[in-house]
């Protein structure tokens, strides 16, 4: 099938997520990036907030208005602070557009974001928006007009568990999960916490028990498993550019071999392009995946404590963030999901 190329537009496009989104849709066969915005350096070109991409993209970046917004745009990313995000896409989902927010503001239920953000703007369009985790929701991604982009550390979780909760394979109640995440996770906004000084040298958790994307994951293993799911989430910052390391630690519900798990995974996610599952003895690290679009995991049972230990490795930029919501756009528009997605890692 030919499909005639689609305007796309960026809001938020000087932060590290809307850079890889201009890195990877410059070179999307279908798309073609004719809108962008930024706050504090709206006037500036992109090439001048992003010099990387000199030559490659010079648009000016406008003032966020959605009243703006070109007539001719197809597909629109949103990678704006939570609150922002719902109030902007509710005046552009009156449009005939493709919406995919990067956002926190369609993640979760009214319940749970009341809980964590406070009252949400638009609930109406929290019920229809559908959760962008590509490789499991791939049916309802392809009908849906509003997409929930899944946060990064998610990504990183849900993966690896969702198919082994769907096969009662693990105790729902006891899951710990352990995540490491480069500094562009942070994101781009000056801060003393991510100085170098600071970071060098340095390995700290933060937001021990209350970090946000605890209720995002929780929410939807427990949708997508129908089962009660809780969790005790622990992230950390480690002194690299971009990458997230999660050590997952379960009980299973018999004493399993570490191959019957991995064959688990790997039949689950047979013809899944990004998910990547290791053979016996082998764990992935960070420096595999970066600049890609992959997930890759690995595991190891203990069959005498009827646990398991699960690695999981993503680019939080990408995979965690840019690249899966193009995919998701692929999906949306009925395209193979790996166009304009075919970003080898770098290594070393």
């Amino acid at each position: 099938m030919i499909m005639q190329e689609l305007n796309v537009a960026i809001l938020g496009a000087s932060g590290y997520t809307g850079g890889e989104l201009i890195r990877i849709l410059v070179n999307h066969p279908n798309a073609k990036i004719t809108y962008v915005t930024a706050e504090k350096h709206a006037g500036k070109k992109v090439s001048e907030v992003f010099p990387h991409l000199k030559g490659i993209l010079d648009l000016k970046l406008e003032k966020l208005n959605p009243a703006n917004l070109p007539e001719d745009i197809d597909v629109v990313f949103a990678a704006l602070p939570h609150g922002t995000s719902a109030e902007v896409i509710q005046e552009i989902n009156k449009r005939n557009i493709k919406i995919i927010d990067l956002g926190a503001d369609f993640r979760l239920n009214e319940g749970n974001y009341s809980q964590w953000y406070g009252d949400h703007p638009c609930t109406d369009l929290l019920k229809v928006a559908v959760y962008g985790i590509s490789e499991l929701n791939r049916d309802q991604i392809a009908e849906t007009s509003l997409i929930a982009n899944p946060g990064c550390y998610p990504t990183s979780s849900i993966l690896p568990l969702a198919p082994l909760l769907k096969e009662n394979i693990v105790d729902e109640s006891s899951i710990i999960i352990d995540s490491k995440s480069g500094v562009s996770g942070a994101g781009r906004s000056p801060s003393l916490d991510l100085h170098f000084c600071e970071v060098s040298e340095g390995f700290k958790a933060y937001k021990v028990a209350e970090h946000r994307h605890s209720p995002e994951i929780e929410q939807h293993l427990s949708e997508f498993s129908n089962k009660d799911v809780n969790i005790i989430f622990t992230p950390h910052l480690i002194p690299i550019d971009r990458g997230i390391l999660s050590t997952i630690y379960v009980k299973t519900n018999k004493a399993y071999e570490t191959s019957e798990l991995i064959g688990k995974l790997k039949y689950y996610y047979k013809g899944c392009h990004f998910v990547r599952i290791y053979d016996e003895g082998k764990f992935p690290n960070i420096s595999f995946i970066r600049g890609s679009n992959y997930c890759d995991i690995g595991i190891k049972s203990i069959p005498e404590k009827k646990s398991a230990v699960i690695v999981s490795v993503i680019d939080n930029l990408v995979k965690g963030a840019a690249g899966q919501a193009v995919q998701n756009m692929n999906i949306m528009l009925d395209l193979p999901e790996t166009t304009g997605l075919n970003l080898n890692p770098l290594y070393p």
